[in-house]
């Protein structure tokens, strides 16, 4: 038998003509991948933040201590909830988009910490 009877798939092969090859994706520019990241980080800081808050009512009511409000455990819960869907977005679209819902997620959490953390 010789060898150029069958056929056989090469993935770096030159392709045939007339055969239609695989592309890959685009990928996004630096700065928004960049921004992504940072919103990434910044929307993780904000659910930590709201362990942390529900944390801290938890013990403080259990040991007599005042704790955060009801106010400010809504406030974190509302924003964690809210940068976890802003991020979800950035990380599955691209462009102008992204980059908009990045910049939701990182306007949240300087909200959050400009109302409950440093006001």
């Amino acid at each position: 038998m010789n060898t150029h009877e069958f056929e056989r798939y090469d993935p770096y092969g030159p392709t045939l003509p007339g055969t239609v090859t695989a592309t890959e994706p685009r990928r996004s520019p630096l700065v928004v991948r960049a921004l992504r990241a940072l919103s990434g980080a910044v929307a993780a800081g904000v659910v930590i933040l709201c362990l942390v808050v529900i944390g801290s009512a938890y013990v403080g009511g259990g040991r007599g201590f005042p704790g955060p409000g009801t106010i400010s455990i809504t406030a974190h819960v509302v924003a964690s909830v809210f940068v976890i869907v802003a991020q979800r977005i950035a990380d599955r679209r691209d462009g102008l988009v992204a980059v908009v819902a990045s910049v939701a997620v990182l306007a949240a959490a300087a909200l959050l910490l400009a109302t409950q953390w440093w006001g």
